[in-house]
């Protein structure tokens, strides 16, 4: 196995945290932009008017992406320890 092998498996990797952690943020960012443009109109400045929305919306992402989020890292988990005897050649 040589450095090519190492890169393409490293970027699997940083790719598939990517994409398992990306509908998270992306629900966290647009439920923070969505309470910050709400408190710049309204001039309501409460930190649990922010905080509150944001958590939901974490929670909301997690429940309706987390059986494929779970799926994407078991993949990742098999492929990498399916590598481990090519490593060791």
């Amino acid at each position: 196995m040589d450095i090519d092998d190492f890169i393409s498996i490293a970027s699997y990797g940083i790719e598939t945290a990517m994409m398992v952690s990306a509908p998270v943020l992306i629900m966290g960012l647009v439920a923070g932009i969505s309470v910050s443009i709400f408190q710049a109109a309204t001039q309501i400045n409460d930190a649990a008017l922010a905080f509150i929305p944001k958590i939901t919306a974490t929670v909301f992402a997690l429940a309706v992406f987390g059986p494929w989020m779970i799926s994407t890292m078991a993949s990742f988990a098999s492929f990498a320890l399916n590598q481990i005897p090519q490593v060791t050649q």
